[in-house]
């Protein structure tokens, strides 16, 4: 019970590093050996010194923390501990965000609204959707115990177990990254792991006392973070093992065995390599697509801002008559998606440049998969000081024109260069995507339902009938999602039996 007591006496210091995602260790290190430690000293030793002066005043030592301030100082050290208390509780939000953060990079927890409030440090973020969340628990606990001894003992476990759990991680962090000895790990294992048991073991006898909450907590977050992870792999799986292979795109010859119509058709895909099997899922009950198929991917980069040549990676699948791209946008978390107009321009722009630029000796090459793993990077049209660029009427340029034929609809022209000369193949690509762009592009979006096999057992089912699809409906869609047109945007619907 008095390590219980003792414990105590440290939760809320180490609240500090919890913003090592916001400021450098060297500043932590030094408000801590400065400020915090030698504030609590203080403020221990002027505590211990009452104690020891007028403990014969209550037999149970029931002695709080203000009854040994002088009585004309209570009011500002109370304004000082709301203030510390405001502090610590901004560092454990901040934590609760970087670690939410880290566990959507990995698909261990449902998708929610990140926003990044620095442009240069990618650790400063809030998650409006986590911040009412732990609201509306602080709330619950503070009037469901209604007593300061119970919040605390739920404090007291949470932090030794998260200190004896770290403690288990770092000697991994020894063999594994540091590579030592694994002597030296145990050793380290046994001497910091033996102290914080003790302590744990301490904390243990108050879990009736309110300990138990973090506990219950901790399970609750451990089954929503299992449900969502065992789904997200169980659909990348499906999405890898039904994904189209090349030579079946290759078997149906450059009409794709379809009616190919005058247009666009932008694929969205998570995959940067091969053909996502919603595709062909629409091909199968719908054979009929527009005359130049783009797959397209957008990832995001933990850096601020992508540089504006680097942003499109432009590649080519299948021989040059299929008329099949892949194109990967990447953006920082800082970056802003364009308008649709400004989108489009840039893509179509990117494409063309990745055909004038891909050469005459591409169409000789046989190794058709060799040609699918080379992709280029090119930028946005305003890096391109001698590349294609898009004429629209307000344009007006010296550079060689290749005019589209007459048609009904808007007027799409690509400004190219004198040099270098264009081949007629070349010349042929790039004056069927201006038909295609001038017939006007469709964004294809997947909405995939993950179901459990026929035959699956009941546990199974219930996690991904159920569960999965639960936290599906009610996470946030891709930022990227909302920023398609809604007029030209087709959601195909598909069923994955995982």
């Amino acid at each position: 019970m008095s390590l219980g007591g003792i414990l105590l006496c440290i939760t809320g210091s180490e609240a500090m590093f919890a913003d090592l995602g916001h400021f450098s260790q060297l500043s932590i290190k030094i408000a801590f050996s400065f400020v915090v430690y030698p504030s609590l000293i203080l403020a221990y030793m002027g505590q211990a010194a009452y104690l020891s002066k007028h403990h014969i005043i209550e037999n149970d030592y029931q002695i709080g923390f203000y009854v040994s301030v002088p009585e004309k100082l209570r009011w500002p050290v109370l304004a000082i501990a709301i203030l510390a208390a405001v502090v610590g509780s901004q560092a454990i939000i901040t934590g609760t965000f970087s670690i939410i953060k880290q566990c959507c990079a990995l698909g261990c927890f449902p998708r929610v609204k990140i926003v990044h409030t620095s442009s240069k440090i990618c650790g400063q973020i809030y998650i409006p959707e986590i911040n009412w969340t732990l609201m509306l628990l602080c709330l619950a606990v503070t009037i469901g115990f209604r007593n300061a001894k119970h919040i605390s003992n739920a404090s007291g476990l949470a932090v030794i177990t998260v200190m004896l759990v770290t403690t288990c991680l770092m000697s991994l962090v020894i063999v594994l990254c540091w590579n030592r000895s694994v002597v030296l790990a145990l050793s380290f294992l046994f001497f910091f792991g033996s102290i914080e048991a003790l302590y744990f073991s301490a904390s243990l006898i108050k879990f009736l006392e309110g300990a138990w909450v973090p506990v219950a907590l901790s399970f609750i977050f451990l089954i929503i973070m299992f449900v969502w992870h065992y789904g997200t792999m169980k659909k990348y799986e499906f999405d890898v093992q039904n994904k189209v292979s090349l030579n079946w795109l290759l078997s149906l010859g450059p009409n794709l065995g379809i009616v190919r119509v005058r247009g666009i058709g932008l694929i969205h895909t998570d995959l940067i390599s091969g053909i996502p099997a919603i595709f062909s899922h629409f091909l199968t009950n719908l054979p009929a697509f527009h005359q130049v198929l783009v797959l397209f991917c957008i990832k995001y980069v933990p850096v601020p801002h992508v540089k504006p040549e680097e942003r499109f990676l432009v590649g080519r699948i299948g021989p040059k008559g299929y008329r099949v791209y892949r194109c990967i946008a990447r953006y920082g978390y800082h970056d802003v998606l364009l308008d649709d107009v400004k989108f489009e321009k840039d893509l179509v722009c990117s494409i063309a440049e990745f055909i004038r630029s891909e050469g005459p000796e591409s169409s000789r090459s046989s190794n058709n998969t060799e040609n699918e793993a080379k992709m280029a990077v090119i930028g946005t049209p305003s890096t391109h000081a001698r590349g294609i660029k898009m004429w629209d009427d307000e344009d007006s340029t010296e550079l060689k024109e290749v005019n589209s034929p007459e048609v009904p609809r808007k007027r799409v022209r690509f400004l190219v260069p004198e040099s270098p000369q264009i081949d007629r193949e070349t010349r042929a690509e790039l004056q069927e995507l201006m038909e295609a762009r001038e017939a006007g592009m469709a964004f294809i979006l997947g909405h995939c339902y993950v179901k459990a096999k026929t035959g699956s057992s009941l546990i199974k089912r219930i996690v991904v009938n159920f569960g999965y699809d639960f936290l599906r409906r009610n996470s946030r869609e891709p930022s990227y999602a909302s920023s398609f047109p809604r007029a030209s945007t087709l959601e195909v619907g598909m069923i994955y039996h995982v």
